[in-house]
């Protein structure tokens, strides 16, 4: 317990590991904003991936839904979504100039005529998207159009870190809630209100439906279905699609998802980000642990234990 509530307030490493994030950070704020763009994606891909394991764990992962795939494609596909990572963190760290990258974009798809039409009617929506291109992106397009936003986002493991990320993504549009329990609830207290949200739903989440994605199975949470079918709201995919300058977006808001049963939605939603993911997987979030094949192996033995009984 001791150990825990240590770690819930940041250790001696959490601190100093900020501190140079921070320092990094600021240091490149001072640039311009392509330059600044284009150094974080080469330190993420040539510094910060390879030394914290990052492109190791990418390649595991690929390695993992693409088998038959050529080593060297591989490394390009993991070294390119290390050099997006890179390149959104800092992009979302300056909210001027991420709106300005949202005003330029080519804003397309008939999912931006349908939210328009829900907020008019007063009619909630709920959009969803993954970790592709930069899915900040498209919240900033919509924060352009008049749009407030709110969304759930996932706690960085470092606490220090944590507390200006979070007071940054507060600063595009609000409210924004924790991912847990608790931040699932003030969310949908905001959508039933008649409010407008972001989730996030390429998340590994050990009780949630066997759903496969890239042609294997990744456990993932319904909640996102299942709030809009409890709330009334329009299920909208999003899409921050970084354009081959490494600078520019086309943010695409696709047709809402027809209500029905939560899982087949959330099938659907996922056969949304594969496309995309298809289309070019250097943008796509490699980096983190989707599928943890030897966590599902380990929860398949205990139910198959505890089905046959002693």
């Amino acid at each position: 317990m001791a150990k825990r509530a240590e770690r819930a307030r940041g250790g001696l490493a959490d601190r100093l590991t900020d501190l140079a994030l921070r320092g990094l950070i600021r240091l490149a704020l001072l640039l311009p904003w392509a330059a600044r763009v284009r150094l974080m994606g080469w330190l993420v891909r040539r510094i910060v991936a390879p030394m914290a394991g990052w492109r190791a764990r990418a390649l595991a992962n690929l390695a993992h839904v693409r088998p038959q795939m050529p080593l060297a494609e591989r490394r390009r596909i993991a070294d390119a979504a290390a050099d997006n990572a890179g390149r959104t963190m800092i992009e979302n760290y300056d909210i001027a100039g991420l709106r300005a990258q949202a005003r330029r974009a080519t804003v397309e798809g008939p999912g931006l005529d349908a939210a328009e039409a829900a907020r008019a009617a007063g009619r909630p929506v709920l959009f969803v998207t993954g970790h592709y291109g930069n899915h900040e992106v498209p919240r900033a397009a919509l924060v352009e159009r008049g749009f407030q936003v709110g969304g759930l986002y996932r706690p960085m493991a470092n606490p220090f870190f944590n507390a200006h990320y979070a007071a940054n993504m507060h600063a595009l549009s609000g409210p924004v809630f924790a991912q847990g329990a608790k931040g699932t609830r003030g969310l949908f207290r905001h959508i039933r209100s008649g409010g407008m949200g972001v989730l996030l739903f390429d998340i590994y989440a050990g009780a949630g439906a066997p759903i496969d994605f890239l042609g294997r199975p990744a456990p993932t949470l319904t909640s996102a279905a299942e709030i809009a079918l409890k709330t009334g709201a329009l299920l909208i995919p999003f899409f921050g699609i970084r354009q081959s300058d490494g600078l520019g977006f086309r943010i695409v808001f696709e047709a809402p998802v027809p209500h029905g049963d939560p899982v087949e939605m959330t099938r659907e939603m996922t056969r949304r980000l594969e496309a995309r993911v298809a289309e070019d997987p250097g943008q796509w979030f490699w980096i983190h642990r989707r599928w943890k094949p030897r966590r599902q192996a380990k929860r398949q033995r205990k139910r198959a234990a505890a089905s046959t009984g002693p």
